[in-house]
């Protein structure tokens, strides 16, 4: 049951159209392949964070101890989900990046148990629209490194993966800890495979679903 009492519920969501998220560590190809899928899903993109909360990011990681990060964090996917939720009423929509980043980025970068994040989210899980899919973007070094050299908004997040010892291994365990727990899960390997190739294998898993709604989770397409 709901901890939440109002005015913090959110409202009724009625109809609604489906949401797929793309979840993964950075250079993995989330935020080329949810504009693909917005465009052959008819789909509205959505970057969780969503302003006013990316701008202030940076900040927020320089300066601000684990615990009011979190927080900050907490409020923007709070207010991705207020996002998601009336961009649903209109139609389709792709995330990059929801709930499953905030607790594997936040755990990793601060050297905090994943369960102990997982803990500090549970009362909040109400209120977030609850995805479809989400498909988990596996990626190796390599392919990390050459995708890392392509993009051109390289932020401190993406240069510290390879940078601090251990933040791409503790990163990867975690976010393969969160799919685990999440019955809308399906590990998707991206080496060798386009953007195009991604968006077809998706596209197709989705009407896969639709037609056959017993799928088993956690899929390698």
């Amino acid at each position: 049951m709901s901890l939440l009492r109002a005015p913090y519920t959110p409202g009724a969501e009625g109809h609604r159209r489906s949401l797929v998220v793309l979840e993964g560590v950075s250079g993995v190809g989330k935020s080329t392949l949810a504009r693909l899928l917005a465009k052959r899903l008819d789909a509205t993109a959505i970057h969780t964070l969503t302003d006013p909360h990316t701008g202030w990011s940076e900040t927020v990681n320089t300066e601000l101890r684990p615990l009011p990060q979190f927080a900050f964090y907490l409020s923007g996917l709070l207010h991705g989900s207020d996002t998601i939720r009336q961009a649903l009423t209109a139609g389709p929509v792709v995330a990059d990046r929801y709930a499953s980043s905030v607790m594997a980025c936040h755990a990793a970068v601060n050297g905090v148990g994943l369960d102990q994040v997982k803990e500090l989210i549970t009362p909040f899980r109400p209120y977030l629209v609850a995805p479809d899919t989400t498909f988990y973007l596996l990626g190796s070094d390599n392919s990390l490194k050459v995708r890392m050299g392509t993009k051109t908004d390289v932020k401190q997040d993406d240069t510290d993966l390879f940078d601090v010892p251990g933040r791409l291994a503790r990163l990867r365990e975690n976010f393969l800890d969160v799919a685990d727990d999440d019955p809308s899960a399906v590990l998707l390997p991206t080496d060798r495979r386009s953007p195009e190739d991604l968006a077809d294998i998706i596209v197709k898993h989705l009407e896969d679903r639709r037609a056959q709604p017993d799928r088993h989770r956690h899929g390698h397409p």
